[in-house]
């Protein structure tokens, strides 16, 4: 579990990678920043009262927890199995990752000081009650409840790793974030191609790494249903990258080194939710179906020139969707040894009700949620930059840096030049 939390954290500088190099480059320490500050902001706020709100005791009907852990009071090391501050620490991470998940649909346009209160807000308003009702075992959607205050009605979410509480709840907090912003200057009528498709692959390989710990690690132990997550996070990423990977040489005539990314991105979003349900031939066909319906909902979006720049809602909304879909058709109690953990093809339509109420109930309440924070925080403190602190970039608009030593305002290489002698303190 220590390591697995570690290999969740990795994910965020992971995503870093993968946004940063899908922006131009006058916006790529723009973007990394906005991943990459989710550490700090969340990290403090699950310490002292967010996992007490998701994870304390319930304070009635499955809703919300109460403030028995703020601070960290009475969580301790203690006790047979995991010990219950390692249990916090491997979800903080979750709770890290989300909100940066968000943060492609508005890159190259937002402003960093409303950017920060927003993060800190949704953490505290969307996340904490949607993981509570999820992964707390008396929130009203999870399968696990035991509250005797918790409402019975019957409801079974099964989601092994986070396909409703991050994937489905960023992807559609990224839609409502898009109809808040606007359209980028240029959209649709500028170039805005990817500045750096090394940098995309090389964050799609560090959270390929990291999502091992990330399903894996929530089976909370070396089981065999760790050794199912875990195996099926592989098959799964790796068949929608090969099937985006197709789609887009039928479709463009060469096969495509940013849809494959993509695609792995997209398997690995589809098959959290059910890791720990499915055998790895049915995290075959979730890939398969990552791969394709994560393509073409990218493909609609660009067709309806609507500007989630980095495609959050067709890659994390549309995956996360399909995802908890598919644990409602495939999953099994063979897997995860648990009674009522069958889905449609195993004798139980009744899974498939379960998970497409989770899928609204989560969705709907994150975008409204999500919607009322960011239209309070542009009517108040206003959420994007002026076009021209769009135009010239927000690394040095918003930053004050430059990534780069170019010809968009550095200083431009050329064969034979002679450059300024560096620093004083590189010399010897």
């Amino acid at each position: 579990m220590l390591a697995a939390s570690a290999m969740v954290l990795f994910m965020t500088p992971g995503l870093a990678f993968f946004y940063g190099g899908l922006t131009r480059s006058k916006n790529v320490l723009s973007t990394v920043m906005q991943s990459f500050i989710c550490i700090g902001i969340v990290a403090v706020l699950w310490v002292t009262v967010g996992y007490s709100l998701a994870f304390g005791p319930d304070q009635g009907l499955g809703l919300i927890g109460n403030f028995d852990y703020i601070g960290l009071k009475d969580v301790g090391v203690e006790g047979p199995g995991v010990p219950h501050l390692l249990f916090m620490s491997f979800q903080m991470m979750f709770a890290i990752i989300t909100p940066a998940l968000i943060t492609g649909a508005f890159a190259e346009r937002a402003k960093f000081g409303p950017f920060l209160l927003f993060i800190a807000l949704w953490s505290l308003l969307v996340y904490v009650p949607v993981a509570h009702w999820v992964f707390a075992t008396d929130g009203w959607l999870s399968p696990f409840a035991s509250n005797p205050d918790t409402p019975d009605i019957g409801l079974n979410s099964l989601d092994f790793a986070g396909g409703l509480a991050i994937h489905v709840n960023a992807g559609v907090a990224a839609l409502a974030a898009v109809f808040v912003f606007g359209k980028r200057k240029g959209y649709g009528t500028e170039p805005m191609e990817p500045h750096d498709i090394t940098m995309v692959v090389l964050g799609t390989g560090i959270l390929w790494f990291g999502w091992f710990g990330f399903n894996a690690g929530s089976a909370v132990g070396a089981t065999g249903q760790a050794v199912y997550a875990f195996t099926n996070t592989n098959v799964a990423a790796a068949a929608a990258a090969l099937t985006w990977a197709l789609l887009s040489w039928q479709h463009n005539g060469k096969p495509s080194v940013v849809g494959a990314a993509a695609g792995a991105v997209a398997g690995l979003v589809a098959v959290t939710p059910a890791s720990g349900y499915v055998q790895p031939m049915e995290a075959l066909a979730i890939g398969i179906g990552a791969g394709v319906l994560c393509y073409f909902a990218v493909q609609f979006r660009a067709r309806l020139r609507f500007d989630d720049s980095l495609d959050v809602v067709g890659v994390h909304g549309v995956g996360g969707v399909w995802g908890a879909l598919a644990t409602g058709l495939f999953a099994t109690s063979e897997v995860s040894g648990i009674d009522f953990a069958d889905g449609l093809f195993h004798g139980n339509p009744q899974q498939m009700w379960d998970q497409s109420v989770g899928i609204v109930v989560v969705g709907a309440f994150s975008f409204i949620v999500t919607f009322i924070i960011l239209k309070v925080l542009d009517m108040t403190m206003g959420v994007r930059v002026s076009e021209d602190e769009e135009e010239i970039g927000l690394d040095i608009t918003q930053h004050g840096e430059r990534a780069y030593m170019s010809d968009e305002g550095g200083i431009p290489f050329e064969p034979g030049a002679i450059l300024p002698a560096p620093p004083a303190i590189y010399n010897d």
